[in-house]
């Protein structure tokens, strides 16, 4: 139970955080462009959720035991401007049970 708790929670702040690196990106642009500078802001809002992304990465890779391939793939989902709303998908199927569950090289 405490690994569905660690893929839940790394679940629940995928989309925050994929949400705060556009909209920190779309405040650079706007302190480049206008007199508007909410970086400082988003900066912290994103950083804060960055770190908490990959705590809960960490925990969650901890917990259930992933291929190193499975936790490279959801840290490099969190370092694109969208890529948080793609690992939450990703971590909700496996919330549901829909992933495919790993075959052992033994067994193929």
């Amino acid at each position: 139970m405490k690994s569905v708790a660690a893929v839940h929670r790394l679940r629940l702040v995928s989309g925050p955080e994929g949400l705060s690196f556009i909209l920190l990106l779309i405040c650079s642009v706007l302190k480049r462009t206008t007199s508007f500078n909410g970086v400082p802001v988003m900066g912290t809002v994103h950083g804060v959720l960055f770190v908490l992304y990959l705590v809960f990465l960490v925990q969650a890779y901890q917990a259930r035991r992933w291929e190193p391939k499975r936790g490279l793939v959801l840290f490099v989902l969190s370092v694109l401007p969208t890529g948080g709303f793609f690992a939450e998908r990703m971590l909700a199927k496996e919330e549901r049970g829909e992933l495919d569950a790993p075959v052992p090289a033994a067994a193929a």
